[in-house]
């Protein structure tokens, strides 16, 4: 698994991390000025998000008869930036306009 200081090399990413299901930071890097209370916050945000990811997945493969599980990536874009999570425990803060969001994924998935 990548680790976080290959995914903070990568052009236009502000900061990386990982954290519990339950959303406990585990631990960050950043190039941000990102506090440690920002990044615990940001932890408990993308559990919570990646949580109602895995409720709705498991519904929509029930009603669907379609394979939505396990979870393997959720992204969120907004204003200048974008959100890139793998795996529900894993993921980037970046710049949306300086990030190759391609390749930041192809780094999370690997």
């Amino acid at each position: 698994m990548v680790r976080l200081e290959e995914l903070l090399n990568i052009k236009g990413v502000a900061a990386a991390g990982e954290f519990t299901p339950d959303g406990k930071l585990v631990n960050y890097k950043e190039k941000m000025n990102m506090s440690r209370e920002m990044a615990e916050m940001s932890a408990q945000f993308c559990a919570t998000v990646s949580m109602m990811f895995n409720t709705l997945a498991g519904a929509f493969t029930q009603l669907t008869k379609t394979q939505w599980v396990p979870q393997k990536l959720w992204t969120y874009a907004g204003g200048d930036w974008i959100v890139i999570i793998a795996g529900g425990t894993k993921g980037v803060f970046a710049e949306t306009e300086k990030t190759d969001i391609e390749q930041v994924i192809k780094a999370l998935m690997s």
